[in-house]
């Protein structure tokens, strides 16, 4: 008697930790990439936002930064082949070049080249001459491929730089921030400063980055997210460490979804459970979970505002590990 109550005990306990939410089913979803899907980021369309571009990561050594329509379908004359293991990516607008003109981009890290790339968008074309290097002050091979990435653009002076992670490092100084300048010379990066935490106990992969507020957090995988001022002149301190005990293991993706007046909501992947932990962009309280179907999601990206019939309140995608993507309105996590 008293095993079949433990054994009745045991399955009870396991219920309760493996149990998940009812499923929120995508509202599309994409076209299969070759390899191993990772990251998105979305470009929205300065005139027509049915026209916008979800751009997303095909991590591989013969890897790609693949581009979709709201459809899901591939559009072939956007997608970036030949990339040696892109990671994550980011998307940035308003970039001014020395002549003047202004261009958006489109940052992502290529991993076994040790630097990141820039990309004008939706023109795909080349800013960077074949790469800016990252992590070039570190003897430590390891030290040097970068993960991670998110853009800042500084909303009073209106420079952009760019913060990057790594698959492994020190325990302090895990993230370098490099500004990017154009110049009569084409576009360079310049770093400017190093900082961040990190645990050792896994990596920290997944950067967003609130301009708005100047905050940038990351994801120190199966510890806690941390955040930071996206500004160097704020200092380095760390500014607040939350989100580890609403995770089953690691804690991956993150994306900001920005409302006036300072609030608004933080996504964040809870990878191994398969559901989205939400907390509040004010104070970072853990709001609630959401399953949106999704399995091992490294990466996420939202946008708030009116797409097209399919996406009314905005389009939240999330990466998916059987090698696609998955589109919402932003309106099915529960927000209005």
């Amino acid at each position: 008697m008293k095993k079949f109550f433990l054994i009745f005990l045991l399955g009870i306990l396991f219920y309760s930790c493996t149990d998940k939410l009812p499923t929120v089913p995508a509202t599309v979803v994409s076209e299969k990439v070759p390899h191993d899907t990772d990251d998105p980021a979305i470009w929205v369309h300065p005139t027509d936002a049915s026209k916008s571009i979800v751009f997303g990561t095909d991590k591989d050594t013969d890897g790609a930064i693949y581009a979709f329509n709201l459809q899901g379908k591939i559009i072939p004359d956007k997608v970036l082949k030949n990339i040696r293991y892109p990671n994550n990516i980011d998307i940035e607008y308003g970039f001014k070049m020395f002549d003047s003109t202004v261009v958006d981009i489109m940052v992502f890290t290529e991993r076994e080249r040790n630097q990141i790339r820039l990309f004008s968008v939706p023109d795909m074309r080349p800013l960077d001459g074949g790469g800016f290097p990252v992590f070039e002050d570190e003897t430590n091979i390891n030290y040097r491929r970068p993960m991670g990435v998110g853009i800042y653009k500084n909303p009073i002076n209106q420079k952009i730089s760019v913060i990057v992670s790594r698959k492994t490092g020190p325990k302090d100084n895990y993230l370098y921030q490099y500004e990017l300048i154009s110049d009569a010379e084409g576009v360079r990066s310049e770093f400017i400063r190093k900082f961040g935490k990190f645990s050792g106990v896994k990596e920290i992969e997944a950067i967003a980055i609130d301009d708005e507020l100047g905050h940038v957090y990351c994801s120190d995988e199966g510890v806690g997210i941390r955040k930071y001022a996206a500004d160097p002149s704020k200092g380095n301190e760390e500014l607040a460490f939350f989100g580890n005990e609403n995770f089953s293991e690691d804690m991956e993706g993150i994306a900001i979804a920005a409302k006036p007046n300072g609030d608004g909501w933080i996504i964040v992947s809870d990878q191994q459970k398969g559901q989205f932990n939400i907390f509040s962009r004010k104070d970072h309280h853990f709001i609630k979970a959401v399953n949106l179907g999704t399995t091992e999601t490294d990466g996420c990206d939202l946008v708030i505002g009116f797409f097209d019939k399919k996406f009314p309140k905005g389009l939240f995608v999330a990466m998916n590990n059987q090698k696609d993507f998955y589109f919402y309105d932003l309106g099915l996590l529960g927000f209005n």
